[in-house]
């Protein structure tokens, strides 16, 4: 009888494992494509998007820049290999994009300050070739774009053609590997923002052709929801904390803390839309100087996001997590290299 009792337990058990196991969701893999430099919400989000990943939400497939700014290839570096993940690919924009620098000067003291494997744009592999490839691996419908700059990668790589990678070109391509784009951009029902009006061709030529759902978080969203004091005050020693410290008394906006539009992006590419915000279906209708508007439709392949936290609790949930340490030995030394 004990015997038996034993084998029943062992099954038991094992039994419980494999449902465990069946219901825990694979990590979404994801590109990152951000214009790191203007601003600083996008370390904040280089933050949480090394969170998720570690916690088995994501698989950063690779750090994408949109912006031809010298540092935004090391700036990526910095924080994969902060994070402990050096390898993760970095990609460029090569040609035909802005180039904007980063005001506050957060990028060359990080660069300086802190080990990265890629040190120039001229050692970053090329986006839309990148791009191409790692969507030609990936299963059908599994990728997950997001977006938290410019649309300049994303209108080359529309525009391109078959290759070694594929014989699709590049809407057949986006069409049957993508799941999903989370883009932070827009103003809705109806504005003008940054990212879509920097490169406002881009945008007007992305929003227009793009064949997948689109799930925009517009500038509404993130200027409520205020991060970084916590950081500063409480958070460990590191790379995401001192952009922070220096770029948070720069701008006297920015006292009682930095706006987290990027952040946003990607916390619902890692966690989706509910229990954060509810969404809004329909269309975007963009315009040719990066201006947008809306039309609702139940059937529309677009949705922008509306508050269903409040931007205090949804503060307090990211902050916490752009505050993450990384794991045990992740870290290299303080010198740039």
């Amino acid at each position: 009888m004990k015997r038996k009792y034993v084998v029943f337990v062992l099954l038991l058990t094992g039994f419980l494992y494999a449902c465990s196991q069946k219901e825990k969701p694979q990590p979404v893999p994801v590109i990152f494509d951000s214009d790191i430099a203007p601003d600083y919400d996008d370390v904040g989000a280089m933050a949480l998007l090394h969170y998720f990943a570690s916690q088995g939400d994501i698989h950063i497939l690779a750090t994408v820049s949109s912006n031809l700014d010298s540092l935004t290839v090391p700036s990526l570096s910095v924080f994969n290999t902060w994070f402990g993940r050096p390898d993760v690919p970095v990609g460029t924009v090569k040609a035909g994009g802005a180039r904007m620098g980063c005001s506050q000067h957060w990028s060359d003291s990080i660069t300086t300050r802190y080990p990265h494997r890629i040190r120039s744009a001229a050692e970053a592999e090329d986006a839309v070739h990148l791009y191409r490839r790692l969507l030609a691996q990936a299963e059908d419908t599994s990728v997950v774009i997001i977006t938290v700059g410019f649309l300049t990668n994303l209108h080359h790589l529309l525009q391109s053609p078959p290759d070694s990678f594929s014989s699709l070109d590049g809407v057949a391509l986006v069409n049957k590997k993508v799941k999903h784009w989370v883009c932070m951009g827009g103003a809705f029902p109806a504005g003008k923002e940054f990212n879509l009006y920097v490169d406002s061709l881009a945008s007007y030529y992305v929003l227009t052709h793009w064949p997948r759902p689109v799930i925009f978080t517009g500038y509404e969203i993130g200027s409520r929801i205020l991060t970084g004091l916590t950081l500063v005050a409480r958070g460990c020693e590191g790379p995401v904390k001192d952009v922070y410290r220096i770029s948070l008394p720069y701008w006297k906006g920015d006292s009682l803390g930095r706006c987290s539009w990027d952040q946003t992006a990607v916390l619902i590419a890692a966690k989706g839309v509910s229990p954060f915000f509810n969404m809004v279906k329909g269309n975007i209708i963009i315009h040719p100087d990066g201006s947008n508007e809306w039309k609702n439709s139940e059937e529309g392949p677009h949705g922008y996001v509306v508050f269903r936290m409040s931007p205090d609790s949804l503060a307090a949930y990211i902050e916490e997590r752009m505050m993450y340490c990384g794991g045990e030995n992740e870290h290299g030394s303080t010198t740039g290299r």
